[in-house]
């Protein structure tokens, strides 16, 4: 079982590993991702193995630097302004890949683009004393509820790994808002855990929406997130067996038959909602219940990423819907 331990006094063991290629559980400020060097095959094919993640969906690499991002990929003024804005935070930018940037195709399958981030934090000094970047997608088997704290990765992963880093819980609790900068618009490819109005007034242009839109970066594909119970969206009651993932103050009709409830946010605040999402998916899938019944959450500021996220949940589930974060 994978090694548990307290962010503090992880530094060495967790760089240790990483140069020897083998993959790592470290805390960001989203959610906890499972890392690997970017720059080498074999340890990115390791985060692949241990997450069951097809690998035709693209990673997240991470830098440290503004100056290590654009060692990889090339930036457009308004991406550049969109970093200086947000970085280091819960923003991915996807940009140009340069050549011979060294990151492996495996990293990026096979597109001619790169997802980047920089996260804070513990991450942030292991990518500066590593002096490569890290790929990193959450820290969960490949389709299940991401994991936002050290046991919810010990747990899932424990097996699989060999060090999990212990930061705390992950204060956004939500991936990364991924954009795309293309011919003087800017794309929405992913929301998360920083709003569109936010990107916005930063950008001075309207974020765009598509949907139906080919795999260009983590978190696209339909079934995703998902629990072991079927999900049910929009729910106004619970029915027989259900368990419940509540919002606000005011319950659904029936919720005092639940077989479980927990509330993401009882006064309806989303900050705190997204920060609860997976931890309350997961606990409430420990019950046993064959469906997880979720009451309406708006779709206002973050609740369009914890909407994107609980609708993939819901989503049909089979072999070819799998895929990680």
């Amino acid at each position: 079982m994978a090694e548990v331990k307290p962010a503090a006094q992880a530094l060495e063991s967790a760089l240790a590993l990483l140069a020897a290629g083998a993959v790592v559980a470290i805390p960001t400020e989203t959610v906890y991702g499972l890392a690997g060097d970017a720059t080498n095959g074999e340890a990115v094919a390791r985060i692949f193995e241990a997450k069951g993640r097809p690998r035709f969906n693209p990673l997240i690499a991470h830098v440290a630097s503004m100056a290590m991002a654009e060692g990889i990929a090339d930036f457009d003024p308004l991406s550049r302004l969109l970093a200086g804005k947000f970085w280091p935070g819960p923003l991915t930018l996807v940009l140009p890949l340069r050549a011979g940037a060294g990151i492996h195709p495996l990293v990026t399958a096979g597109l001619d683009t790169i997802a980047l981030r920089m996260p804070r934090g513990f991450a942030s000094g292991l990518i500066a004393a590593l002096g490569r970047p890290l790929a990193a997608p959450s820290a969960n088997r490949s389709g299940r509820v991401s994991a936002t704290t050290a046991a919810a990765v010990a747990e899932d992963l424990g097996d699989r790994i060999r060090l999990v880093v212990d930061g705390g819980p992950a204060p956004v609790g939500v991936e990364s808002t991924i954009v795309k900068v293309e011919d003087g618009r800017l794309r929405l490819l992913r929301p998360g855990g920083l709003t569109a109005g936010e990107i916005e007034a930063a950008a001075g242009i309207a974020v765009e929406r598509q949907a139906g839109a080919a795999i260009e970066a983590p978190g696209m594909m339909l079934s995703h997130y998902a629990p072991g119970a079927a999900v049910r969206l929009d729910a106004t009651d619970v029915r027989g067996g259900e368990a419940l993932l509540a919002f606000g103050p005011r319950r659904a009709g029936g919720s005092e038959g639940a077989v479980a409830i927990k509330n993401l946010s009882a006064r309806g605040d989303l900050r705190e909602a997204a920060a609860n999402l997976f931890s309350f998916l997961k606990d409430l899938d420990r019950h046993g219940a064959d469906t997880i019944a979720v009451e309406p959450i708006p779709f206002d500021g973050l609740g369009e990423a914890i909407n994107d996220r609980l609708k993939r949940a819901a989503a049909p589930r089979d072999g070819a819907d799998a895929n990680g974060n």
